[in-house]
């Protein structure tokens, strides 16, 4: 079975072998996120962040290749992730260091390291993203942060095993399990006190509120083996769904319509049709699943095998894994959040040619401009001039080489609305006559050009003799 440790204090009751059993790499019980609206998306897939139990870390994996990009070192034993929807943030509870690590998305490194009661277990956040609620399990309450300051502004006390928690659509309520009480805590976000016990299942422990904010699904994964459905309009069950043995993690699709569990006992996860609260379909994972996230655009759902070492993606549509992740150490939970917007600068290629004549050395100097019109600045570029058959250039910027009739320029770093010029010389013989045209064009810059319509430019210079140029 599944669930949160036991205090040191208690004798040791079947909770207590259940924690004996975790330490051999059995999961925790933890609730769902609740399905938030999720924030303005890149057109690229979020990133997933996902804890893992036996590495104190957390890895950093691309949705849209479902490869592991990055780790964070966190806290001992991080169980529950979730991040913030209004700032690069997300909150890791730490259960053996009885603390809640800040991830700054943004660079994926621990900001902020905040103490809470003991053996957090899960975290959630409000849309808003003013606060965050952790469940102490350890010591039956629930912290929660000022995510302004990262310091804990309350703690709330709930029942006995406090081990997952959700935040309602509209933030107004907070759900937690009682692991060891069998019921649900309904605390008020406005007082930080709870307004009402629900009795629901034996060994409560994940738990999802639904998009619209009318139900509350509970997976019971002791004895259980079920899923209760809570009226929020009531606070009172009203629907008890058989699901496998010891569900564990929940999560809604973005329509509601439909419910994932993960079944901890039967390493599958289980599809719920939230009409008519019934398993319709069973998916088979990794080894013991402990949770199972549907992503925020509702195509797949994640499940982290905890005794697999491995994140299984299931398709939505079809309900099939058609990808499995490796490189995890015992993985637990996972929260989404949007992928940086991929970086862009518009370079805006000038060239402008000027006569210098004379007798002894008459020639045409350019200056090749590499203007950043943004948004973001420009780490490096390179730009190319073509010059007219049997002219050569001389008198190069720094960074500028020529081969046969081609100049090719490298630019550093240019800040956004800053630019950076670089000159060379194309010495006019006797036999220069007619039309001189030099081309600049622009052929590899970084971060990424959006706008290939101004990536070249063109000088045309006519000479009449030696002595007789003109450029516009």
């Amino acid at each position: 079975m599944t669930s949160a440790p036991a205090r040191p204090r208690r004798t040791l009751s079947s909770f207590g072998r259940r924690l004996i059993s975790l330490t051999a790499g059995a999961a925790l019980a933890v609730s769902g996120l609740v399905a938030l609206a999720s924030p303005a998306q890149a057109t690229n897939g979020p990133l997933a962040y996902v804890t893992n139990f036996g590495g104190n870390t957390v890895s950093v994996v691309d949705t849209d290749t479902n490869t592991i990009t990055g780790s964070v070192t966190v806290g001992s034993k991080p169980v529950g992730v979730a991040v913030n929807p209004a700032q690069p943030r997300a909150y890791v509870a730490n259960l053996a260091s009885n603390s809640v690590s800040v991830i700054d998305t943004a660079t994926n490194t621990v900001t902020a390291t905040v103490p809470v009661g003991a053996t957090p277990v899960l975290v959630a956040v409000n849309p808003s993203g003013t606060r965050a609620y952790v469940a102490n399990t350890g010591s039956d309450s629930v912290s929660v942060i000022d995510t302004a300051t990262d310091t804990v502004i309350a703690t709330v006390p709930v029942g006995d095993g406090a081990n997952g928690v959700a935040v309602s659509p509209s933030g107004a309520t907070v759900y937690v399990t009682n692991n060891l009480a069998a019921s649900v805590s309904v605390i008020s976000t406005a007082t930080n006190t709870v307004t009402a016990t629900v009795p629901v299942g034996n060994g409560p422990a994940g738990l999802a509120v639904s998009p619209s904010g009318t139900v509350v699904y509970v997976t019971n994964n002791s004895s259980s083996n079920s899923v209760s459905v809570i009226s929020t309009a009531t606070n009172t069950v009203t629907a008890t769904i058989p699901v496998g043995s010891a569900p564990n993690g929940v999560s809604f699709t973005p329509s509601g319509t439909r419910a994932y569990v993960a079944d901890n006992g039967g390493s599958d996860v289980k599809v719920i049709d939230t009409a008519t609260n019934m398993v319709t379909a069973t998916v088979p994972v990794g080894a013991a699943p402990a949770e199972a996230r549907v992503n925020p655009a509702g195509t797949a759902a994640y499940a982290t095998n905890l005794n697999g070492n491995t994140v299984s993606v299931i398709s939505t549509a079809t309900n099939t894994v058609t990808a499995t992740i490796t490189g995890f150490n015992s993985p637990y939970d996972i929260a989404f959040f949007p992928k940086p917007a991929p970086k862009k600068a518009d370079i805006d290629v000038n060239l402008v040619a000027q006569p210098h004549l004379g007798i002894l050395v008459p020639y045409l100097s350019y200056t090749l401009t590499a203007q950043n019109t943004g948004p973001d600045a420009v780490t490096s570029a390179t730009l190319t001039a073509a010059l007219p058959a049997g002219t050569t250039a001389t008198n190069l910027s720094p960074g500028c080489t020529v081969a046969g009739i081609t100049v090719t320029c490298a630019y550093g770093a240019i800040a956004n609305g800053a630019s950076v010029n670089k000159t060379f010389r194309v010495p006019l013989s006797v036999l220069t006559l007619g039309q001189v045209i030099v081309t600049g064009v622009r052929t590899a810059s970084a971060p990424t050009d959006p706008n290939p319509a101004n990536d070249s430019a063109t000088a045309t210079c006519t000479a009449i003799s030696i002595i007789l140029v003109t450029c516009p």
